[in-house]
């Protein structure tokens, strides 16, 4: 028990890293010719394969009734819509940004939280959302080397991050009543079949392929994998501070690989956001999502 609690932080750890790679390897799936949402419909249906696969040799049954149906209502949103515009994202603006705008999430569910379910908006959660609006507005106006800040590149990233919001709502209400492999597989070949009319396939070569393969297996699969291994012996505040370092990663691979480079506005707006999601991190209210 002791050496598995000692592993816990390195699980987190892990799974911010792979989540940081999302971006980069979207990009270079897009580089290799592959469209936004057809990157979004192979995420969707190779990681939802494995979940199911998984599902299946642990035998947890699949949610019915009432609950299927908002499950699959869950999968449209939370992964046709979150899974292509955030690779629509990745194209419009870069994968640094994308990634800095996804953690808007938790401004999300704080606003959603006062405008649904009536909570009361204290005054951390009002300077957090002030922030994330402040750090938008400091990105928009810093721009960067190799990092374009237009409307669709703000409009498809901020999309993304409402709709990675919803995680937190869906988890709260079924990540304690189902395995959530079994959620997961529904959610996600749910959203690949909302994703298929959209899609235009292209021919794909060996390096498309393995962008993909590796975007689906280890930026998706195995990364939820370490996160939810590593909350077991770690409280979630914790692994959310820690999983914070996923846009530094992003941001880290973005610069050298394809030289983005947030200009010094721009990395003060981008300070803000994480900085105001993890202040919302450290109350009763945890924002962070179960699963990207």
């Amino acid at each position: 028990m002791a050496a598995a609690a000692r592993r816990a932080p390195l699980l987190i750890l892990t799974a911010a890293f792979l989540w940081g790679l999302l971006g980069i390897l979207g990009k270079q799936a897009q580089a290799a010719g592959v469209s936004p949402l057809e990157v979004a419909f192979w995420r969707a249906t190779l990681a939802g394969g494995l979940y199911a696969l998984h599902a299946g040799m642990i035998r947890a049954p699949l949610p019915r009734g009432r609950d299927l149906w908002i499950t699959c209502a869950f999968g449209l949103a939370g992964v046709s819509v979150f899974y292509g515009t955030y690779q629509l994202a990745v194209r419009a603006g870069g994968a640094s940004l994308a990634s800095v705008l996804l953690y808007t999430a938790p401004a999300f569910v704080a606003l959603m939280g006062w405008a649904v379910w009536r909570e009361r908006l204290g005054l951390r959660e009002l300077a957090a959302v002030a922030g994330t609006l402040l750090g938008i507005a400091l990105i928009s106006f810093g721009g960067g080397q190799g990092v374009t800040v237009s409307p669709a590149a703000l409009g498809f990233g901020l999309a993304a991050g409402f709709t990675y919001s919803l995680y937190y709502v869906y988890g709260k209400a079924f990540f304690h009543r189902f395995e959530p492999s079994a959620l997961l597989a529904v959610a996600l070949l749910v959203g690949a079949l909302g994703l298929l009319p959209l899609v235009h396939f292209s021919h794909k070569t060996a390096p498309a392929w393995g962008s993909l393969l590796t975007l689906s297996f280890f930026s998706t699969y195995l990364a939820y994998l370490a996160y939810s291994a590593g909350l077991r012996h770690l409280n979630a505040t914790r692994a959310s501070v820690i999983a914070s370092l996923e846009p530094v990663v992003a941001a880290g691979f973005a610069a050298a690989l394809y030289g983005e480079h947030l200009a010094p506005l721009a990395l003060l707006g981008a300070a803000l956001v994480i900085g105001a999601a993890l202040a919302l991190s450290v109350g009763p209210r945890e924002p962070r999502p179960a699963v990207e």
